[in-house]
């Protein structure tokens, strides 16, 4: 289904936000406050929302995953205490969907409630003091992805037309992930995220430079979905899980089969983690 999309004009988009959150409202069991994205292989936390899931075939402008480790489902219902909506699964601009496309999950959980974003990746280790399988809380980012999900007509009804940026992830969030991983005895590292196009991995020389440029870790995701809930007026707090180092760092290829089996590894912790935080918002 890839590639066959266009770019909605601001109606469109708008009529296409009030059909797939109708359709959402009308299985969903409770107003979610919260909203989460899960990233590659980190998707089993949705099989523990005690509610509901919707396929994302079924709602209207939602695109479809097509990676390995992105279920596709839209859970809703109660974990940890919390009414949430988890993406079991996102999309990617490497995929052949446009930012407005790859975004408008985000656009959808806001009109239906949700503000707060907990979004999560598998990313590249920059930092030469991160190990595999490291969580790292990400203080802010990098766009290097050449485009901007806010390009084009604003979309009025959700949130300015130059939103700042200055505080992209929420520090009060921030803080209660330190606390919630202190307390639990889990190593979080902090680190600035960089997003780039993909699908193919970075160059050695690509990840010198971001190195240079404060970069800490390295995916394909995340920046659009950020900077459109932040346009939306949603708190937001990032984590990843450095599922490899990232080019030139370790004398090795990399694979997406690495990034698989080590989110399998730390799925555990990953768990204990975001569900220690979600009990504490």
């Amino acid at each position: 289904m890839t590639g066959e999309f266009k770019e909605m004009n601001k109606d469109e988009l708008s009529r296409t936000l009030a059909a797939a959150a109708a359709r959402i409202e009308s299985e969903s069991p409770g107003t979610p406050r919260i909203a989460m994205i899960l990233g590659s292989g980190l998707g089993a936390l949705g099989e523990e929302v005690e509610g509901t899931s919707i396929d994302y075939g079924d709602i209207p402008g939602f695109p479809v995953s097509t990676v390995e480790g992105h279920a596709g489902k839209l859970c809703l219902g109660r974990l940890a205490g919390q009414e949430v909506a988890v993406m079991s699964g996102r999309f990617h601009f490497y995929e052949g969907y446009t930012l407005q496309e790859v975004t408008f999950p985000v656009r959808v959980l806001r009109r239906i409630g949700c503000e707060i974003l907990l979004v999560t990746n598998a990313a590249g280790g920059i930092n030469s003091e991160f190990s595999v399988g490291d969580l790292m809380l990400i203080t802010d980012h990098i766009n290097f992805l050449g485009a901007n999900p806010l390009f084009g007509p604003n979309l009025d009804e959700q949130g300015p037309r130059f939103p700042d940026m200055s505080q992209a992830y929420d520090r009060a969030l921030q803080n209660t992930a330190r606390t919630t991983a202190h307390e639990l005895g889990i190593v979080l590292r902090e680190g600035v995220y960089v997003a780039s196009m993909g699908p193919s991995y970075e160059t050695a020389a690509e990840i010198r430079m971001y190195r240079t440029m404060g970069g800490d870790a390295a995916g394909m995701s995340t920046v659009p979905e950020v900077i459109v809930a932040r346009h939306a007026g949603m708190r937001i707090l990032g984590l990843s899980c450095i599922t490899n180092m990232a080019a030139g760092i370790l004398p090795q290829p990399l694979s997406h089969e690495e990034v698989i089996e080590t989110t399998e590894r730390v799925k555990s912790t990953f768990r204990k983690l975001v569900l220690g935080i979600l009990e504490r918002l």
